[in-house]
């Protein structure tokens, strides 16, 4: 028997666990957006990252530049730079999914501040790092899934306590691009 090919991103987006995101996503501006998800990586995602590649400061300095970018102290192209720095970081990290979608997520959370809609890659991925980190990449995907929507519940409760009650200026997010 053949082993199943591996599972590098969630792709179900009609799953409670996705679509409850979407719905506060699209309620939020995209600056709360982007400092949850950059918030959200660091405490959870970079320690995934570091435990593999403690030398690698790339998806550090992503979100650093993210942090930097939001407070007006670095301009967008810099930015930039950095998060494509941390998606090299994350093509070089195959050999370790749970970095790898660790520095995807991360690379993800961080592009927030260029656009809203790519904090969802922070579900898509960062979910995903974790039920890798947890349960190993041998697990049945019903297992790896499971684990995966506990993660996004978390990431969900993060947002709630984020989030802006009647956002006056919510993202406009085109999901299907």
């Amino acid at each position: 028997m053949t082993k199943p090919k591996l599972k590098k991103m969630l792709t179900d987006w009609d799953a409670p666990y996705i679509q409850a995101l979407v719905k506060l996503i699209e309620t939020q501006s995209k600056a709360t957006l982007a400092n949850w998800a950059i918030d959200y990586s660091e405490q959870v995602l970079l320690p995934i990252w570091e435990k593999s590649f403690p030398e690698d400061d790339r998806p550090k300095e992503a979100l650093e530049a993210g942090r930097e970018w939001l407070s007006g102290v670095i301009k967008l192209p810099d930015a930039k730079k950095k998060i494509l720095e941390c998606h090299g970081a994350a093509r070089d990290a195959e050999s370790k999914p749970a970095a790898q979608a660790a520095a995807r997520a991360i690379g993800q959370s961080a592009s927030t501040i260029h656009s809203a809609r790519h904090c969802i890659g922070l579900a898509l991925y960062g979910a995903l790092a974790v039920a890798h980190e947890e349960l190993g990449t041998d697990a049945p995907w019903s297992q790896m899934e499971e684990r995966a929507a506990e993660e996004c519940r978390r990431m969900l409760e993060a947002l709630k306590e984020t989030s802006v009650e009647n956002e006056p200026n919510p993202a406009k997010i085109n999901w299907k691009c």
